[in-house]
C-alpha cells in the first residue's frame, strides 16, 4: 500500500508542475494583455477630453455669418490680466520653443549695441548705461522660415490691432534708426514696426522708460506707439525681469530714481509674452507704462519686442 500511495504521489507531482507552470505562464500573459488594453484606454481617455472639449465649444456657440477679413472659426488666446494700471497682459505659452529658438538663430549674427532715441540736450555719451543690451530689427518680411509671420498673426489677434500688409526694413544713419516703409496693401490703420530682438547679458539691463514719444521732448510725432508686445525668447535663471515702477500709482511721488527695479515685476519665461498700453483710451501717455528691464544676474535674456502704433506713416 505503501508503494503504491508514493507512486501515485510522484504521478501526481509530475502532472503537477507542467499545469502549475501553464497556469503561471497564462496568468502572466493576461495580465500583460490586459495591462496593454488598460494602457490603451487610459491614453485614448487623455485624447478624448480635448476632443469633448472641442466639440462643446462647437456646439455651444452658433456662429455668427462673418465678414470680408473675419474668421470662420472661433479663437482662443488664454491670457492673464496682469495690472489695469498700466493695462497688462500676460500670454502664457504665446511662441512654440522651436519659434522662440528659429527667431535667436536669425537675430544673433546680426546683433549691435542698443541705442536710444535722444530727446533735446541728450547725447551718446550722457545717456551711456541707460541701455546696455544688444540688438537687431528683422521683418517678418525678411524671415524666409515664416516664424515671424505666425507669430505677427497671433499677435494682430490678440490685440486685435491688424498687422499691417507691408515691409519695413531698419537701417541705422549716424547711430539713428530710421525706418522706410514699403507699402503694398494700405487698407488697415494700425501700423506694427519691425521686431526688435533683444539679448541681455549679465549685468545688462534698461533704465525704467516710457515707449510712447512725449512731442514735448521728442518734438511732433507723425504716429505714436499705442502699445507694447514683449515675446520673451528664453528662461532666465535670475533677473532680467520687465518692472513697472508705477503700477497702481505707486512711487509717483516725485522720489523715484529711474535705475531702480521695483514695483510690478514680470519674470521672463521662454514662449510667454507680455502686452502693455502705453496710451490711455484718450490718446494720452498713461504716466503709470513707465517700465524697464531689470538687470540678469544669472544667465541671458532674449526678448522680441513689436511696437504697435496708432497708423500708418507717409513720408
Amino acid at each position: 500500500m505503501k508503494a503504491k500511495a508514493k507512486s501515485n504521489w510522484n504521478l501526481k507531482t509530475k502532472l503537477g508542475l507542467p499545469v502549475v507552470f501553464l497556469a503561471c505562464l497564462f496568468f502572466f500573459l493576461a495580465g500583460l494583455f490586459g495591462s496593454s488594453l488598460v494602457s490603451q484606454w487610459q491614453d485614448s481617455s487623455l485624447a478624448r477630453p480635448r476632443m469633448t472639449i472641442l466639440e462643446s465649444v462647437k456646439d455651444k456657440y452658433d456662429l455668427l455669418p462673418h465678414g470680408h477679413t473675419g474668421d470662420d472659426s472661433l479663437a482662443t488666446i488664454p491670457f492673464q490680466v496682469l495690472s489695469w494700471m498700466p493695462r497688462a497682459l500676460y500670454f502664457p505659452n504665446f511662441a512654440t520653443p522651436e519659434q522662440c529658438k528659429r527667431i535667436i538663430n536669425m537675430a544673433e549674427p546680426s546683433l549691435k549695441p542698443s541705442t536710444l532715441a535722444l530727446r533735446e540736450g541728450e547725447t551718446e555719451d550722457n545717456t551711456k548705461g541707460i541701455r546696455t543690451s544688444s540688438g537687431m530689427f528683422i521683418s517678418a518680411a525678411e524671415d524666409e522660415t515664416g516664424t515671424l509671420d505666425v507669430v505677427e498673426e497671433k499677435i494682430a489677434r490678440a490685440t486685435m490691432l491688424p498687422k499691417v500688409h507691408g515691409e519695413y526694413p531698419v537701417i541705422c544713419l549716424n547711430n539713428h534708426r530710421i525706418q522706410l516703409e514699403i507699402l503694398k496693401l494700405s487698407e488697415d490703420i494700425h501700423m506694427f514696426q519691425a521686431f526688435n530682438v533683444l539679448r541681455y547679458e549679465i549685468g545688462q539691463r534698461y533704465h525704467s522708460h516710457y515707449d510712447a514719444f512725449n512731442p514735448e521732448e521728442y518734438g511732433p510725432q507723425k504716429s505714436q506707439r499705442v502699445a507694447s508686445f514683449l515675446l520673451y525668447l528664453s528662461d532666465v535663471e535670475e533677473g532680467g525681469e520687465t518692472v513697472f515702477p508705477f503700477e497702481n500709482g505707486m512711487n509717483m511721488d516725485g522720489s523715484y530714481d529711474y535705475r531702480e527695479c521695483v514695483g510690478l515685476k514680470v519674470k521672463p519665461r521662454r514662449g510667454d509674452a507680455l502686452l502693455f498700453y502705453s496710451l490711455l483710451p484718450n490718446g494720452t501717455i498713461d504716466p503709470t507704462s513707465l517700465h524697464g528691464s531689470c538687470p540678469v544676474i544669472k544667465g541671458q535674456k532674449w526678448v522680441a519686442t513689436k511696437w504697435i502704433r496708432d497708423q500708418e506713416q507717409y513720408d
